[in-house]
């Protein structure tokens, strides 16, 4: 079998001890048309070259104490995607029959981030395992129609079986009766791969008759004994 596309990809796992175990990842990886140089703890990107944009991204939110990365970091990456892609050519003239190997993804889940409220912002997360190599491509469709806007994807992150997960998310915000669908394409698929999500929240349910109707004959109960006993002790007086 001629060799379309080799990917190669160099990792380094360090584990570090203190009272639990943690894990540090970086992962220089690249093919012909892709390049990926990340830097990870405890499965969570903490940094990571876009060479798009031609800069370095730390993913994490704002609220907490991120890990900074000297100056020169991304310069840094592209060396590393320049030295990856050399490697990638001297494999590929020593295997000129290398045996190619695609594995499709294994799982693909869509799901939001927070509860479903109407008309408040919430994330739309497509999840994708268990494929190799890596990237795969996600598109994004609301009502039908593909929308990019809010739209972010991470990067590749290996497992320990040697496939790769990738996460995909949209920013929206919940109408009733929307239609949400993320496709997945990779080269271990023949047809694309779709899931979607239905806007469709749960009505509020209506209030129970039954508290109502027992609190009603605990009422009424409660006034029919007081009556009784306010006629036995006018009885009672009338006798004396």
């Amino acid at each position: 079998m001629k060799m379309k596309e080799l990917l190669l990809f160099l990792s380094c796992v360090l584990c570090v001890y203190t009272d639990s175990l943690h894990t540090d990842i970086h992962v220089v990886g690249c093919s012909d048309v892709n390049g990926e140089v990340m830097f990870g703890l405890d499965r969570e990107e903490l940094w990571y070259a876009d060479f798009e944009k031609q800069m370095g991204v730390s993913p994490q939110p704002p609220f907490i104490d991120s890990i900074t990365f000297e100056d020169g970091t991304y310069e840094t990456a592209v060396i590393n995607l320049y030295i990856c892609r050399q490697n990638l050519q001297h494999t590929r003239e020593g295997l000129k029959e290398y045996p190619l190997q695609y594995d499709a993804p294994s799982g693909v889940m869509i799901y939001t981030r927070d509860e479903v409220e109407l008309r408040v912002k919430n994330t739309l997360i497509c999840h994708v395992t268990g494929f190799y190599p890596a990237p795969v491509k996600v598109s994004w469709t609301k009502n039908g129609r593909i929308t990019t806007e809010g739209s972010s994807i991470n990067t590749p992150y290996p497992n320990k079986n040697g496939t790769f997960t990738q996460i995909a998310r949209l920013q929206f915000i919940p109408q009733q009766g929307d239609v949400y669908s993320c496709t997945v394409e990779h080269l271990g698929l023949t047809d694309p791969l779709t899931k979607t999500y239905n806007v469709d929240t749960p009505e509020k349910p209506k209030p129970s008759v039954g508290p109502a109707v027992f609190c009603g004959l605990g009422v009424i109960i409660g006034v029919l004994s007081a009556a009784g006993g306010t006629f036995f002790i006018l009885k009672a007086n009338k006798c004396i």
